[in-house]
Order: C-alpha cells, then sequence, then structure tokens
C-alpha cells in the first residue's frame, strides 16, 4: 500500500512540473513571437523550455499516467 501511495505522490509532481514547464514554454514562445527581433538568450531560454516540456511530457507517457486539466 506504501508504495501505491508514493507512486501516486510522484505522478502528482510530474503532473505539477509539467504544468508549470507548459506554462513558461507558452509564455516564452508568446514573447518570441511578439518580438520584432529576439535575443539569442531568448531563443535559447525558448528551446531549453520546449526540452524540458517535451521530456516531462514523454515521462508521463511513459508512466503511463493520464490527467484531465
Amino acid at each position: 500500500m506504501r508504495k501505491k501511495k508514493r507512486i501516486k505522490q510522484y505522478d502528482q509532481q510530474v503532473l505539477d512540473a509539467y504544468f508549470l514547464l507548459e506554462q513558461e514554454w507558452k509564455t516564452l514562445r508568446s514573447i518570441v513571437d511578439e518580438s520584432l527581433d529576439p535575443l539569442r538568450d531568448t531563443e535559447y531560454q525558448l528551446k531549453l523550455a520546449q526540452a524540458k516540456y517535451m521530456y516531462m511530457l514523454r515521462e508521463i507517457k511513459y508512466r503511463n499516467i493520464t490527467f484531465m486539466r
């Protein structure tokens, strides 16, 4: 029983991190999209945020976590 509870807690942490990274990625993407000439640092941050978001998405699929937002 303890193991299932820990797994559920970890799954919830993964989902929380996923939603935070999704928001960060969308915010940076909108900033870059609206900029006339975005800085390289901003583009780098966008790519990094996208990579983190995609990693969390793969982790959710691997762990077979279902969620409704």
